[in-house]
């Protein structure tokens, strides 16, 4: 299977292009996220009603994410 690397462009404010095209990526994701979760609860007639056990559940998925993140470019 061949990888193929996504170039980031090096030139000048290469830096405020990644930080965009992140923030629009985590705002989508945001937004699906939130969309999914009222369907969810639409379709079984409840309100949303989110732990605290899931909140943790959810933040340490998220430190993960972006654990992951921060060591895409180490080999």
């Amino acid at each position: 299977m061949d990888e193929k690397a996504v170039e980031i462009p090096q030139g000048k404010n290469w830096q405020l292009k990644v930080l965009i095209l992140g923030g629009v990526l985590g705002a989508l994701v945001g937004l699906a996220g939130s969309y999914l979760l009222v369907k969810n609860a639409e379709k079984t007639g409840e309100d949303i009603e989110v732990t605290f056990p899931e909140w943790v559940r959810l933040g340490l998925l998220v430190l993960g994410l972006l654990r992951s993140i921060a060591t895409l470019h180490q080999d």
